[in-house]
């Protein structure tokens, strides 16, 4: 059940999408006291301070009643009293229905009263300046009229829409009206603003949407998906195989938690990863530290950002910012990057990896032949994206049966590289991988992959290898670092299906 509370307003709770009555005025205040203090631990002196401007003995007394019936009430709130205090840990929702802390009365309350109205008219400001939208912006300026920042993003608006001169006679008018009211000229803010439009050369923000589509027959990494929107707007970092799903998941992620970051999503592949950032908020041609003028321009924004394929950690040092979520894909995992959590791509479990290919399949297909079905996707070690391939390939073959498709597969480790082109995307994963092997580690795999069992230990690959073990355990680790193998425990190493059957039977595809 969720459990949701807002403060925008009477102070309210729901469980799900039904209102909880939270009793009389003085309990929701202790209540009130607790959520505007989220996940701090308040003393009861503090507490006490907070609801009653003067308190008398018995305020103990009232508040320790006060606690008990919010417990009874909220019992996934776990409100007790711990070394001395209580500590709530809620979840907060704007629901614009009006004053701030409605009905709660006393100096505490009062304050909190403004700091929160503040937050929400700057909250509302950072929309507007996000959308730039005249009609919403005409109607907050009416509402703020003394409020300059606003009154510099109706400016922009205008000036965007072509309308000049309307950007202009507002700007006299604020002038006159802070004459006026304050006795002020207008501040930096709106006179920066009007000098560009006089000039001609205002930069308008952009709002960066870059990310890719999400796959509509994305499957399975639930564990994974729900751990990441755990620690983001934090770092993480998503490691595999290549064909293992690591953008899909990294987009399906991007995609569940964009409505967080509204100020951009950046999608980048390559290696100058800070310059391709600062070209997504309009500029161009950096000079100077890129990291530290990416942090500039980042800071006090929301962004998310999606570095694909990180070829090394010095690409994507320092580029993290307070606010805004970095997700990073990578073959390797990148231990020297500090504070990233890191996520592990393979195969599906055998019932996903079922699944997916029913949605790029027609699932009669599937049904008829069971057996070869499980075969087929054991093949290809239950990656998504080889299985994606497979199942394209018979769609596009609507005579064959998964049967012939599994005859073929058998036939092309035979073949070499003499297969079709359409089988060479089933293999291209490997293809990539065998590219960026050195020698060493694609003979030494290769050995590894003619053995008829699938694991082998440290001891038994040097024998195979004919070298000592410290060097073959080296050449173990590296191949496990790409994910080629899998240490099983100390020493010990698992082959992928996969693998073995790219690697042993048939001789690699290297072309480019």
């Amino acid at each position: 059940m969720s459990l949701r509370f807002s403060l925008m307003g009477p102070v309210r709770a729901w469980r799900d999408d039904e209102e909880i009555d939270l009793g009389p005025r003085q309990q929701r205040a202790v209540l009130a006291a607790l959520l505007l203090n989220n996940g701090i631990r308040l003393s009861n002196d503090q507490l006490i301070g907070m609801v009653w401007d003067d308190p008398t003995p018995s305020a103990v007394t009232a508040l320790r009643t006060h606690t008990y019936r919010i417990r009874k009430t909220l019992p996934e709130l776990d409100l007790r009293s711990r070394d001395g205090g209580y500590t709530v840990r809620a979840e907060l929702v704007d629901d614009c229905r009006g004053e701030p802390l409605e009905g709660l009365t006393g100096t505490y309350f009062e304050a909190q009263r403004v700091r929160l109205a503040q937050q929400r008219l700057k909250a509302r400001e950072d929309w507007l300046e996000r959308e730039l939208d005249v009609l919403e912006l005409q109607k907050h300026v009416a509402a703020n009229p003394l409020r300059e920042r606003p009154r510099a993003l109706l400016m922009s608006a205008l000036y965007r829409d072509g309308r000049q001169a309307e950007a202009l006679d507002h700007y006299h008018q604020a002038r006159a009206l802070l004459n006026e009211e304050l006795g002020l000229e207008p501040g930096p803010e709106l006179r920066k603003v009007h000098a560009q439009i006089l000039r001609g050369d205002l930069a308008l923000p952009r709002t960066p949407a870059q990310l890719p589509p999400d796959l509509p027959d994305f499957t399975g990494r639930a564990q994974e998906i729900a751990q990441a929107l755990e620690v983001l707007p934090g770092t993480i970092g998503i490691t595999g195989m290549h064909g293992s799903g690591k953008t899909a998941l990294a987009v399906r992620i991007g995609h569940l938690v964009r409505h967080r970051f509204p100020d951009g999503q950046i999608f980048v592949r390559g290696r100058d990863v800070a310059n391709e950032l600062l070209r997504a908020v309009g500029v161009e041609n950096p000079d100077g530290d890129r990291a530290a003028l990416w942090r500039e321009k980042a800071r006090g924004k929301r962004f998310l950002v999606v570095v694909d394929d990180v070829p090394d950690a010095e690409s994507v040092r320092d580029l993290h910012t307070s606010g805004s979520a970095l997700i990073l894909t990578s073959v390797r995992r990148l231990n020297e990057l500090p504070a990233v959590t890191w996520f592990k791509t393979g195969g599906l479990t055998e019932s996903e990896a079922h699944e997916l290919f029913r949605k790029v399949l027609d699932p009669r297909r599937v049904a008829a032949e069971p057996e070869r079905v499980a075969e087929v996707l054991a093949h290809v070690s239950y990656l998504p994206n080889p299985i994606r391939v497979l199942g394209g390939k018979l769609t596009a073959r609507p005579r064959w049966t998964v049967d012939m498709l599994y005859r073929q597969m058998e036939r092309e480790t035979r073949l070499g590289n003499a297969v079709p082109s359409d089988c060479r995307a089933v293999l291209a994963p490997l293809d990539k991988a065998a590219r960026q092997l050195t020698d060493e580690e694609l003979h030494l795999l290769r050995l590894l992959a003619h053995e008829e069992k699938d694991g082998v230990n440290v001891c038994e690959a040097a024998e195979l290898f004919g070298r000592d073990v410290a060097c073959v355990e080296l050449l173990l680790e590296s191949l496990a670092d790409v994910h080629l193998i899998e240490p099983v425990v100390l020493g010990c190493y698992h082959v992928p299906r996969f693998v073995r059957t790219y690697f042993g039977l048939r001789t690699p595809v290297l072309t480019s």
